[in-house]
């Protein structure tokens, strides 16, 4: 049996449209399933922790954004006995993007019944001194993190997904984000071995897939499947040049840049020298000055064709 969990005010509205047409194909041939409807925050996160308590192999379709998938992840009692689903319909698509899911609901939804090929994910997991959270996609403290904070309450995104332009609206706030944030020091540690030291930087992000942000190939050479952590830092540049680089960000041509440093290790240790935001999957985990970030013992199995 499926277990379908869908968020009927992704994308405002649209993931309700996308489970109707799914439904119809689902009755037409006569699968069984049971779906589960979002109803506010942290609700996929139970129902995927209530499937999840029999301790049997389950298969769990998500119908939403990053978002929805972000407490999905973190609902999932252990991923060694889950077969992962998705069908995109929120505004950023970064997860389905890297492992080269359709974004056509009725071709993603095609391959999740009559699945070609599946892929063994690695889950990042995030701990600070408020928080200790499970992400999909990345995880990050400072200038990207304050972006996603104002754009999980913006009434701007709303409007624009209307019209098919929610990407527009973080272009807009970290535009707005950008004139506002200051730069603060920090001190980075890899493996417990490796310390580097920040004067200034913007933003760190870690990463499991490739793309985060709507686009953004903040690490171009991750692979969600490795078991490593990739780390991209935007170190002590001009907001001037900050606006060179990040569209170079679409095509991962910024790591040619200087100030942007690459690195990789199993386990990311963040001291910053000010309490900043950080984001797990663009959700809001706290304002901290310290981040742990690791990979989760097991991975999870995702159909991507």
């Amino acid at each position: 049996m499926l277990h379908i969990i869908y968020n009927p005010q992704s994308s405002t509205g649209n993931g309700l449209n996308i489970w109707k047409k799914t439904e119809k194909v689902l009755i037409e041939q006569k699968i069984e399933y049971k779906a589960y409807e979002t109803t506010g925050p942290s609700s996929a996160k139970k129902y995927a922790k209530d499937i999840t308590s029999d301790d049997i192999n389950d298969v769990i379709i998500v119908i939403g954004g990053d978002g929805t998938l972000n407490e999905v992840f973190n609902g999932i009692r252990d991923y060694s006995k889950v077969t992962l689903g998705y069908i995109p319909s929120g505004s950023g698509g970064d997860f389905a993007r890297d492992l080269g899911i359709s974004l056509d609901p009725e071709k993603a939804l095609n391959s999740i019944l009559h699945p070609k090929e599946y892929r063994f994910m690695d889950v990042g997991n995030l701990t600070n001194s408020e928080y200790n959270k499970r992400f999909c996609v990345s995880a990050g403290i400072g200038y990207d993190a304050a972006v996603c904070h104002e754009a999980l309450n913006s009434k701007l995104k709303v409007i624009l997904n209307k019209i098919k332009l929610g990407k527009l609206s973080y272009l807009i706030i970290a535009l707005k984000q950008l004139a506002n944030t200051k730069k603060h020091g920090c001190t980075l540690i890899l493996d417990e071995a490796r310390q580097i030291r920040f004067n200034r930087f913007y933003f760190i992000t870690t990463m499991v897939h490739r793309y985060e942000g709507g686009g953004f190939m903040f690490c171009p050479k991750a692979k969600c499947d490795d078991g490593i952590i990739d780390v991209c830092v935007a170190g002590d540049i001009s907001k001037l040049r900050v606006l060179t680089i990040i569209p170079k960000a679409f095509k991962g041509n910024h790591v040619k840049c200087k100030g942007i440093e690459t690195y990789t290790a199993r386990k990311v240790e963040i001291y910053s020298d000010a309490k900043l935001p950080i984001h797990a999957d663009g959700e809001y985990a706290g304002v901290d000055d310290q981040l742990v970030v690791t990979q989760c013992e097991k991975k999870i199995r995702v159909i991507v064709r």
